[in-house]
């Protein structure tokens, strides 16, 4: 790529808006608050194809956005070059300074047993202390000195999000961490992370293919295609949301459309 401005520190040093959205049952009308994202006329491509083409996306500090969109419509890269972990870009990228990301499979080391996995990275020598005390969040708390392959799905899930909250991250990048989860155990999970982002108040981004997922959790839902966001809803719901909730059903309704279903 020929030119590219990759920035971190956006949320301690920059005061902005989120555009407002007009108001609509289910929809909030969102208010000024500094950003964790912000990325302008963004654009990633792969030889000849551009997967993200002039993107442009505000998350607010503290906000919990949730992108839903095609497989191969650019979900997965967005959240890779807001982690840090693609940098050949065109356009400008600002985030959060301390940032965490936790992906589909867990990623944990088999050789290091799970309260190391959670410290790994870290800078200086972390003590277990550390690490128990952020295994203690997810539940966890018994298994630190457990090898990896010991842990169930669900356990292994909850040691991932351990090692990003260690982090105290302002930006938390989630790419669909539960999907590879029974239900009742992605429901338990998607119930712990709501609690985690009460409790510590980070920017979340999740990638998700489940439309209730992320009704469910989210504050706002965009929809990507083509490249770009192509519909952005800001959510009313109160919370815990309940999917007989009839406003719940015109949304998730009204977005399966917009991704093609029904």
């Amino acid at each position: 790529m020929s030119s590219h401005t990759y920035a971190v520190g956006l949320a301690t040093a920059v005061e902005d808006s989120v555009p407002a959205a007009d108001h609509q049952p289910g929809l909030a009308v969102q208010e000024a608050r500094p950003l964790a994202v912000r990325v302008k006329n963004l654009v990633r491509s792969f030889g000849d194809r551009p997967v993200i083409d002039g993107l442009d996306l505000d998350v607010g500090a503290g906000e919990f956005v949730a992108l839903l969109g095609p497989s191969g419509c650019g979900k997965s890269t967005l959240l890779r070059i807001l982690a840090g972990l693609d940098t050949q870009i065109q356009g400008e990228v600002a985030c959060a300074r301390r940032r965490a990301v936790a992906f589909q499979a867990p990623r944990l080391l088999p050789w290091k047993n799970v309260w190391r996995n959670v410290v790994l990275g870290l800078p200086g020598r972390p003590e277990k202390a550390r690490a128990t005390q952020a295994l203690a969040e997810v539940g966890l708390a018994h298994r630190g000195n457990a090898w990896p392959a010991t842990l169930s799905g669900g356990e292994a899930q909850r040691a991932a999000l351990a090692r990003a909250l260690v982090r105290e991250p302002e930006l938390l990048l989630l790419d669909e961490p539960f999907a590879a989860l029974d239900a009742l155990t992605r429901l338990r999970a998607q119930d712990l992370v709501a609690q985690l982002w009460r409790r510590h108040e980070p920017a979340v981004v999740l990638v998700t293919h489940d439309v209730e997922e992320a009704l469910l959790l989210a504050d706002r839902v965009l929809v990507m295609g083509h490249g770009v966001i192509e519909h952005d809803v800001s959510l009313d719901l109160r919370r815990p949301r309940d999917v007989a909730d009839p406003e719940f059903a015109v949304l998730r309704k009204q977005l399966l459309r917009w991704l093609g279903v029904g």
